[in-house]
């Protein structure tokens, strides 16, 4: 199949501009390549210390001549995705004992839980813990006593900073390893039913907390369509994961393994091996456009809009807002799965999942068939699925048709044309809305501005019954410079009480959405931020304001609104508490949002 000219003009488009970058990148990486496993330049001291520890396998790794694969870890308690974790890296050293590889935990990395802290002082740190995950993942691998590299960590700001620091450690080949989503439980839209009448006052704490303990059950990702799950898709679609592994639930014969596969496979794809796979190679400029497209076929979450950008800078690879535009209105939605439709991603899993998506997009000519993967040369490998025959995994064809197709579509009878993400610019700068859960007659939202500074006030204008007109709430002071850039979600039920109350409603915010949010027309991410100086700092109550996600702009409508001065905020509740106060170099150097909002990239 020929290549969709969109996404060919999008590549080429993204090569030519990192063309310098990614040169410079390449030569690196073939440097650090030539010079052999690291190893052999190491001291005997130095070898010494990082054996010490190894047991039986000392021998082995002071002979240096197999594969020393290093585990990056982010288990914890705390996340269900992230605790099935904890038994796998006794897994992972049986499995490369058995592959003729040795295999240690190289460190661990912070991941925050995003559920766990909405709402709260907690949530200001979580984007800035992209950067520090990819510090910490940076230390663990600078021993440079690691042939390959294994990374386990699934949710929504994890991967990304695993991924900044793989594309760091470019000469080394590396493999994420998934737990896999919990079970389904309690319905989303059930659960998003009490949240709207727990927000009306209609029922108490206690149905409340009831309703989120059935949905929230037990081990695994979160089975909604958000950050983490998009996370998942995304390592599928850009070579990262062994074909199949995103969707399997924890605790299964098939999801053991998978983990053992994908040491076996870390092992073959080492310098010491005959294929030989440094991931540098694999996060190349089709890599990237293969994640966009999965990302707009399955209505994933904004984060990734800026994610995306700061994981490609790390490989020297250069992405804009009008790279997803353009993208998006290529590429056809094939998926509904909460908060897009009432399916979880179990559902969408056995209605045929990844493989049977994967398949439809290349068939259309949407992805990049040639790009390389950890598991070999061509993406075709991830029309495949896995299965255990009599104990033994094996990969067989995926569906050739859609199993259910209420959640899954065929790329020729989609859900909807294009992938329904917007890129919006106008006087008040550049943002992004996601369109694919909100209903047409909302794409267009013109009305009175509401001007707030704290998603605290929001809610509290709410319950004194102050919103009785149609409203464009601004929540400006949210971007990373200000506090971090939070995610909003919290202020979802409001505005859809209000939406539901018949009034038209939308949100503006330099801040985030999280990505189980959709049904309210959201512009987020405004950039230039209102603490930069930017455009929304210069809005009044009662502007109109027009956000049109048809035309894809986002604009005040007041003749004096250029000569006005920009408001300045008191900003200083934000540094202090729950460790902000640790992160202001953070927010003095943090990017602007349309450019990844990175500190380390």
């Amino acid at each position: 199949m020929t290549l969709h000219p969109t996404i060919a003009r999008v590549t080429d488009r993204i090569r030519a501009r990192s063309q310098d970058v990614r040169g410079a990148y390449l030569e690196r990486m073939a440097r650090a390549a030539s010079a052999g496993p690291a190893r052999g330049h190491l001291a005997c001291g130095n070898q010494a210390h990082a054996y010490a520890a190894m047991g039986a396998d000392k021998e082995t790794m002071a002979a240096g001549r197999v594969p020393n694969i290093g585990i990056v870890t982010a288990y914890n308690d705390m996340l269900s995705a992230h605790q099935p974790f904890e038994t796998y890296p006794a897994l992972i050293r049986s499995a490369a004992r058995a592959a003729g590889a040795t295999a240690q935990v190289a460190g661990g990395v912070p991941a925050m839980c995003d559920g766990v802290t909405q709402g709260q002082a907690g949530m200001e740190l979580s984007l800035f813990s992209r950067d520090v995950i990819a510090l910490a993942a940076g230390v663990s691998l600078s021993h440079n006593t690691f042939d390959a590299a294994i990374f386990l960590g699934v949710c929504d700001k994890i991967v990304p900073g695993l991924i900044i620091a793989a594309a760091t450690f470019s000469h080394l080949p590396s493999i994420f390893v998934p737990a896999g989503p919990m079970t389904s439980g309690l319905p989303n839209d059930e659960k998003s039913k009490v949240r709207n009448a727990y927000a009306n006052g209609e029922i108490g704490r206690d149905a409340l907390m009831a309703a989120e303990m059935a949905s929230y059950h037990g081990p695994g990702t979160c089975t909604f369509y958000g950050t983490a799950n998009t996370n998942q898709m995304l390592m599928e679609f850009m070579g990262l994961h062994l074909p199949g592994t995103s969707f399997v639930n924890p605790g299964t014969p098939l999801r053991e393994a998978l983990t053992v596969a994908a040491v076996t496979r870390a092992a073959e794809i080492t310098a010491q091996g005959n294929d030989y796979r440094p991931v540098g190679e694999i996060l190349d400029e089709r890599a990237f456009v293969n994640g966009l497209v999965g990302l707009m076929a399955t209505g994933g979450s904004t984060n990734l809009v800026l994610h995306l950008p700061a994981m490609a800078r790390a490989a020297g690879v250069l992405l804009d807002l009008q790279d997803f535009a353009d993208i998006s209105e290529a590429v056809p939605l094939m998926a509904k799965v909460y908060p897009n439709g009432l399916a979880d991603v179990n559902h969408f899993h056995a209605a045929g999942g990844l493989g049977y998506m994967i398949g439809q997009l290349l068939d259309a000519g949407l992805l990049h068939p040639d790009a390389k993967t950890v598991a070999g040369d061509g993406l075709a490998l991830y029309r495949q699925e896995p299965k255990l025959q009599d104990g033994k995994l094996v990969w067989q064809d995926g569906a050739a048709h859609t199993l259910n197709d209420k959640i899954l579509r065929p790329a020729t009878d989609p859900f909807a044309k294009t992938g329904g993400l917007k890129q919006l610019s106008g006087n008040l700068g550049r943002g992004v809305i996601k369109v694919s859960a909100v209903a047409p007659e909302r794409h267009v939202i013109e009305a009175p501005a509401r001007i707030f500074h704290d998603q605290e006030d929001v809610k509290a204008a709410f319950k004194r019954g102050e919103f009785t007109t149609d409203t464009v709430v601004v929540v400006r002071f949210q971007g990373p410079q200000a506090n971090g850039m939070p995610e909003l979600h919290s202020l979802t039920p409001t505005l859809s009480i209000l939406q539901e109350r018949g009034l038209r409603v939308a949100l503006v915010t330099d801040g985030r959405m999280s990505g189980a949010s959709g049904k309210v027309p959201a512009a987020i991410h405004v950039s230039p931020e209102a603490a930069a100086g930017g455009p929304l700092a210069r809005l009044r109550d009662g502007d109109v304001v027009r956000l049109d996600a048809v035309a894809g702009t986002l604009e005040v409508l007041a003749a004096d609104f250029a000569s006005r001065d920009p408001v300045v905020a008191d900003l200083t509740g934000n540094r202090y508490g729950t460790g902000r106060e640790l992160f202001e170099m953070f927010r003095r150097n943090v990017g602007p949002s349309d450019q990844g909002a990175g500190v380390v990239v």
